[in-house]
């Protein structure tokens, strides 16, 4: 049996289906997180998958946000399945089940962990050296703890103690567990590229979590049962082993998680984030590997796989939770009283009578409302007041129509007819005297124009009187316009291009960084703080340690507001 976890950062990314990534790692179970996926965006190609069986956690408040989904080869179709860690989600009788102690939560906080989609829980047989016996997979993405965010810290921490207390309680049922997925947390600082203060490192609250998560060493003389169970007086930390360091337990830049912002990947500069974690029992007797896949892209993190030496079961039948039976793709028409909820007659009356607006119906309208009668001679009757509003709404309304049929409508074409131009030919340029304007006198040059355009009007009678001074005038005014005209056609030609390059002015030159002598690339502040939205120049190199002569160098400059 193969089992496979991969932070996928967004399930539609894959715009040809999932399948070919799922065949590709030849596993039995693939636990994926951050599908980033609503039901209603789900398409059929991603939840229906040939040759496998998929469940999913969707987020209920946000939506492109977290989502985990795990997919099962059909010969390892689980028994049960379930949705979240609380068992709030549960809509059927077929369930996992074991929840462990919840007093410490309020029924507030457990909803609000189980609102984000980020658990599946799948129960599986398989036939190990004692007889057939029982495995849980919990598939989880656990959240991450925003510095500008306090309150989600407290929720990162709350996850974790919800997540270990119904691993636990499981456990203890008699089932092996493996729970897997994104922690986002690196346990020890071989995990981390570059820790902060490696002598505090473990002292942050989540890792302290995970350190009381995982099993401690077993040193000899001490004892421990299949399911966990360590009698040693010395006895720390928890139930569980991370896998790989089981395997691997002094394997460095073994990383699983980078920054796509700076191009961490390509000089490994990460972190190890995800996991796979199971009973001890089960890693030393039934465990034969695990390691990482860095090799595998399409996602800022990397898959992670384990081997196990048993032979999975399948169920004769899908548990309820599975994608085929979603009546979206079942190929079944749904009926509308789906979509509704039935109430009770007398829950719609005290509830209008309670909460009565004025001018609203009293308790027996409401009850002609609920209780139509529309048969025989039972039709119920308009009141006078009624007939008479609808009388002169319907008057209204009419009159209102007969206004806008008046109106005529215009027609698309009426924005795009010619210019008009004059029956006759345009005279000759008149030049007003600008002394006689106001009299409105015309000089011997305009007298002579004006004589002949009478004359030709005499001879055309169906030109207007006034064509030949409104020609005279739209000459006038045609001439004035080709003198403002000429400046901005000129303009465009190119004198003015000095001026708009002053105007609108590219990004500024990047600078050499000192380190590598090659252009820096230009970044802009989005954190909130005094220098919000500015930019600045850094190295173009992909982020990496500082002993490392590849990556990038500690160049930084500002850009000047002015330039």
């Amino acid at each position: 049996m193969k089992i496979v976890t991969w932070n996928i950062n967004g399930i539609r990314t894959f715009k040809s289906g999932i399948k070919k990534i799922l065949d590709s790692f030849e596993a039995d179970i693939i636990c994926v997180q951050e599908t980033k996926v609503t039901r209603d965006l789900l398409e059929e190609n991603t939840a229906i998958v040939d040759g496998y069986n998929s469940y999913f956690s969707f987020s209920r408040g946000r939506c492109g946000y977290s989502g985990v989904a795990t997919y099962c080869k059909d010969s390892a179709t689980p028994f049960l399945a379930e949705e979240g860690l609380t068992g709030l989600l549960i809509t059927h009788e077929e369930a996992v089940g074991c929840y462990g102690d919840q007093l410490e939560f309020s029924s507030e906080e457990l909803l609000a962990l189980d609102n984000e989609g980020r658990a599946v829980i799948t129960q599986h047989h398989f036939t190990g050296a004692d007889g057939p016996q029982k495995l849980t997979v919990i598939n989880v993405y656990c959240p991450r703890a925003d510095p500008d965010k306090p309150e989600r810290k407290q929720y990162k921490l709350q996850f974790y103690k919800l997540l270990q207390s119904r691993a636990e309680a499981i456990l203890r049922s008699g089932s092996h567990v493996i729970v897997l997925g994104d922690v986002n947390t690196s346990h020890r600082p071989i995990d981390h590229c570059d820790p902060d203060d490696v002598d505090n490192f473990e002292d942050n609250p989540a890792r302290k979590w995970l350190g009381h998560f995982l099993s401690a060493a077993i040193e000899k003389g001490d004892t421990e049962d299949e399911f966990g169970n360590i009698s040693q007086k010395s006895a720390s930390g928890g139930k569980f082993v991370d896998s790989f360091r089981h395997f691997h337990p002094k394997r460095s830049d073994a990383f699983t998680c980078w920054s796509t912002m700076t191009g961490a990947r390509q000089t490994n500069y990460g972190t190890r984030i995800d996991y796979i974690f199971s009973n001890r029992f089960l890693v030393e007797n039934v465990f034969s590997g695990a390691d990482i896949m860095p090799e595998v892209e399409g996602s800022d993190h990397c898959p992670v796989w384990a081997q196990l030496s048993c032979t999975l079961l399948p169920s004769p039948k899908f548990p309820p939770l599975c994608t085929r039976h979603m009546p979206e793709f079942t190929g079944r028409q749904q009926k509308l009283s789906r979509f509704f909820v039935k109430v009770s007659e007398k829950q719609n009356v005290s509830k209008g009578s309670k909460e009565s607006l004025p001018g609203s119906q009293e308790a027996g309208e409401i009850r002609e409302n609920l209780n139509p009668v529309v048969q025989g001679n039972n039709t119920i009757k308009k009141r006078p007041a009624d007939k008479e509003a609808e009388t002169n709404a319907h008057k209204a309304k009419k009159s209102k129509l007969t206004k806008t049929e008046s109106k005529p409508k215009g027609n698309l074409l009426a924005f795009f007819k010619p210019k008009q131009t004059p029956l006759n030919p345009p005279s000759p340029k008149l030049n007003p005297d600008p002394g006689s304007e106001s009299s409105g006198c015309l000089t011997n040059a305009k007298l002579t124009d004006y004589t002949h355009c009478n004359s030709t009007q005499t001879k055309n009678s169906d030109v207007p009187t006034d064509t030949c001074v409104s020609m005279v005038t739209e000459t006038k005014n045609q001439d004035q316009q080709d003198k403002e005209t000429a400046p901005v056609e000129m303009c465009r030609k190119g004198p003015c291009s000095s001026f708009w390059k002053e105007v609108l002015r590219g990004p500024p030159q990047p600078p050499l960084c000192k380190s590598h002598n090659e252009p820096c690339v230009l970044r802009i502040v989005k954190k909130a703080g005094p220098n919000l939205s500015r930019q600045f120049f850094v190295c173009a190199r992909p982020q990496g340690h500082a002993s490392n002569p590849q990556a990038r160098c500690n160049f930084f400059a500002w850009v000047d507001k002015g330039k």
